[in-house]
């Protein structure tokens, strides 16, 4: 019985322990680095969507390329 509470002790201990590491280290990569984003609608066809599918595309977008100035021509750009 006492095994079985010092097993559940440090199950428990490591999994707050790995999540209180894991959420600021993925809060930090999706606002720093890049995050993932459905694009819906018309508005971006040919490039995205293409065709008269009503199926949605899966973006990521790269946060880093654009806090170090390097947009390029033909870019698509996103406002978030």
């Amino acid at each position: 019985m006492a095994q079985a509470q010092g097993f559940g002790r440090r199950y428990i201990k490591a999994f707050f322990k790995g999540f209180f590491i894991a959420v600021p280290v993925t809060v930090t990569f999706l606002d720093r680095v890049a995050c993932v984003a459905r694009v819906e609608g018309a508005s971006m066809q040919p490039s995205l969507n293409p065709g008269e599918r009503q199926v949605s595309d899966i973006v990521l977008l790269n946060h880093w390329s654009i806090r170090n100035y390097e947009v390029k021509r033909g870019d698509i750009v996103s406002l978030v």
